[in-house]
C-alpha cells in the first residue's frame, strides 16, 4: 500500500484580523497541496474574525479547529499553537492573518522535506514578496545568500515565521522549551532551537507569499533605509541588548539539548558581551557568529565595541 502524503497543520494566530483575513483563508483554499488541516488560535477577537473562520470552515473539505488563545501577545499565541494537542500532523506551518500565500507554498515545502532521508529536526522558510495594505506591490524582502545556521540564528533572525514549515521532530524539540521561558519572537525561537540542536534549516530564495505591510503590522519587512534606521535605533536604545538577554537566557535553559559545538558558540558570544572592549571583537570572531551582509556584520562589530549587543 502506498504511504499517505504528509499532513500539514497550518498554525494560524488571529486577533481582530477581519480586515484582511478572508484573503489569507482564500489562499489556503487554492493550495496545490490539499492535505492540510487548519488550527486557529484566536487571541480574544472582538471583530468578525471568528465568524469569517467559521464560514471558511463550512466551505472547505479540510478540518478546521478554533481554540482560545492565551491573550498574552503575538508570540505567546504562536507558541500556544505549537503546544496545542488539538491537531496532530507531520508538518507544521505558521501563518499570519493578513498575508496571501502563493498556491505552491505548501507543495514546495513538502517537496523539500520529501528529499530528506533522515527524519531529524528540519525547518523550511523562504523569501517573501511585499505588498502594501491595499495589496499593491511593494517589492521583495532581502535575498539572503549566506547559509542558515545556528551561528547566524544567534545574532539574526532571517526566517519569517509566515513562511516557516517544520517537521514533527522540530516540533518535539520546541516542546522541550520551558513553558515560562520569555522569547523575542516565535520565529526566531524556532530558527535558534532547530539549528541549535543540530537540525537542518533551508532558506528557499523563491518567494512563497505576499507579505502585507500595513499600520497594524507588529513586525515589518527587513528592507530599505527605513528598516536599517530601525535596526540602528534598536542598537542605540538597548533593544538588541534586551533581545540578546532573552535569547541567551532561554538557550541556557535548553543547553543540554544544544550540540557541543553550538553550546560553545553560545558561551563565546555571551563572554564577548561581558568582556573588556579590546577582547570583544576577538571573541565575536572566535565564536563565528555572522549576519547576512557586510554592512550588517560591520554593525555587529561596532555594536560589540560599544557594548550594544
Amino acid at each position: 500500500m502506498p504511504s499517505l502524503p504528509p499532513k500539514i497543520i497550518i498554525l494560524l494566530a488571529t486577533r481582530n484580523g477581519a480586515e484582511f483575513l478572508q484573503s489569507q483563508l482564500d489562499s489556503f483554499r487554492v493550495q496545490t497541496y490539499a492535505h492540510w488541516e487548519l488550527l486557529v488560535s484566536d487571541d480574544g477577537s472582538t471583530d468578525a474574525t471568528i465568524e469569517i473562520v467559521n464560514r471558511f470552515a463550512g466551505s472547505v473539505p479540510q478540518r478546521v479547529v478554533i481554540v482560545p488563545g492565551p491573550q498574552k501577545g503575538f508570540w505567546q499565541n504562536f507558541v500556544a499553537l505549537v503546544r496545542s494537542e488539538s491537531l496532530d500532523g507531520d508538518l507544521f506551518a505558521y501563518s499570519d492573518q493578513d498575508d496571501i500565500w502563493f498556491p505552491e507554498k505548501l507543495a514546495k515545502a513538502v517537496d523539500w522535506f520529501a528529499q530528506r532521508v533522515v527524519p531529524s529536526p528540519a525547518l523550511y522558510f523562504s523569501r517573501t514578496e511585499l505588498m502594501h495594505g491595499d495589496s499593491t506591490p511593494a517589492g521583495y524582502a532581502p535575498l539572503f545568500v549566506r547559509p542558515p545556521s545556528f551561528r547566524n540564528a544567534l545574532v539574526q533572525n532571517i526566517g519569517g515565521g509566515n513562511t516557516m514549515v517544520f517537521n514533527r521532530s522540530a516540533r518535539e524539540a520546541l516542546l522541550a522549551t520551558p513553558v515560562d521561558a520569555e522569547l523575542v519572537s516565535h520565529d526566531w525561537w524556532t530558527y535558534q532551537v532547530v539549528t541549535g540542536i543540530g537540525g537542518e534549516a533551508f532558506y528557499d530564495p523563491w518567494p512563497s507569499l505576499k507579505y502585507r505591510q500595513h499600520r497594524q503590522n507588529i513586525v515589518g519587512a527587513n528592507i530599505g533605509w527605513r528598516a536599517r534606521m530601525v535596526r540602528l535605533k534598536a542598537f542605540a536604545n538597548g533593544r538588541v541588548v534586551s533581545w540578546n538577554d532573552l535569547n541567551l537566557s532561554f538557550l541556557h535553559r535548553i543547553r543540554d539539548a544544544l550540540t557541543p559545538e553550538n553550546a560553545s558558540v553560545v558561551d563565546l558570544y555571551a563572554k564577548a558581551r561581558r568582556a573588556a572592549w579590546p577582547m570583544r571583537l576577538w571573541l565575536i570572531w572566535k565564536s563565528g557568529v555572522y549576519r547576512q551582509s557586510l554592512v550588517e556584520n560591520i554593525g555587529l562589530s561596532v555594536g560589540a565595541l560599544f557594548g550594544k549587543i
